[in-house]
């Protein structure tokens, strides 16, 4: 699950070679990244896990940290949720599982989930094509329940079920913020977050905080990969498209990284890829991609008319 860039489209460019290159790198970071959250929660406290990669984020992003006028509290709300309270579930949610790509099936449900609160937020009308959408992703993340490999992940389903309403909000609040720089929006992100789960693991895991210092090169890699890769370059890269090609050319482009995630996720931790979760990730990514390229469309047509 990956937030949308605030930063409007300017004059549309050729999609050419090196834009490809930038999807295929985005796609590719974003999907393997759930293989190091769950390998840096896997080696350290999840909440100190967390601190550590919004703390990366932090210093990576801290000489962008500006103060916008308007727009600031807003800032800091986005940084209380994005990087604090999404990353308190989403990391504890990956170190009660087992069954990694499981939660990624059901990390899909951000997409229609942000939908349903546009709905309700801003009276957003939509139309047949996307509520079957919503209908197809809620019924293959169900679908999960039935399989004996993914039911066990009750627990772990259910956080990431909450991680993806937060990520909805926060996509909700990110309209707000069309015009910042992504990198302001990060050193934000990565300020708050370090600010809520230094607290948290403080509090819960103070044995694990005092150990920061004593973490291997290889650990504090994953972090790394995390912050760097998925959150500072994915972000970066995102942004960087939508500044050279519309919303409905660049979105759908970021299909890939949810199927690289569940391949990547059986292939290195061993899961079982059962027909029943199979069934469930293709509805729960057919619904994603209908809803996403509708969404898309919907935009690119307000957009020609405004």
């Amino acid at each position: 699950m990956q937030m949308p860039a605030a930063t409007a489209p300017r004059e549309p460019h050729r999609f050419g070679l090196r834009d490809f290159t930038v999807v295929i790198v985005m796609n590719v970071l974003w999907g393997l990244n759930i293989i190091a959250v769950k390998m840096a929660v896997t080696d350290i406290a999840p909440m100190t896990a967390g601190f550590l990669r919004q703390a990366i984020v932090f210093l990576v992003c801290a000489t962008w940290l500006r103060v916008i006028p308007g727009r600031t509290a807003t800032l800091a709300l986005l940084g209380l949720l994005s990087g604090g309270v999404f990353y308190l579930i989403i990391n504890l949610s990956l170190a009660v599982s087992t069954n990694i790509g499981a939660l990624a099936i059901a990390g899909q449900l951000g997409v229609p989930f942000s939908l349903l609160l546009a709905i309700v937020v801003f009276r957003e009308r939509i139309h047949w094509p996307r509520m079957l959408g919503i209908g197809l992703s809620i019924l293959g993340v169900l679908l999960l329940v039935f399989d004996p490999s993914a039911a066990r992940e009750g627990a772990g389903l259910a956080l990431t079920a909450l991680a993806s309403l937060v990520w909805a909000i926060t996509s909700l609040i990110q309209r707000r913020l069309v015009g910042v720089p992504v990198l302001t929006i990060y050193a934000w992100v990565g300020l708050m977050g370090s600010l809520v789960m230094a607290a948290v693991a403080g509090i819960t895991e103070p044995a694990a905080m005092r150990a920061i210092p004593d973490l291997p090169l290889h650990t504090i890699g994953w972090v790394a990969f995390s912050a760097i890769g998925s959150t500072v370059i994915g972000q970066g890269s995102m942004s960087w498209l939508l500044q050279r090609h519309s919303v409905s050319i660049v979105t759908p482009m970021t299909l890939a990284a949810p199927i690289i995630s569940v391949f990547a996720a059986a292939y290195y931790f061993h899961n079982p890829l059962t027909l029943l979760m199979l069934a469930g990730g293709g509805l729960a990514m057919l619904g994603v991609a209908i809803v996403t390229i509708r969404t898309a469309r919907v935009e690119r047509l307000e957009g020609k008319l405004a």
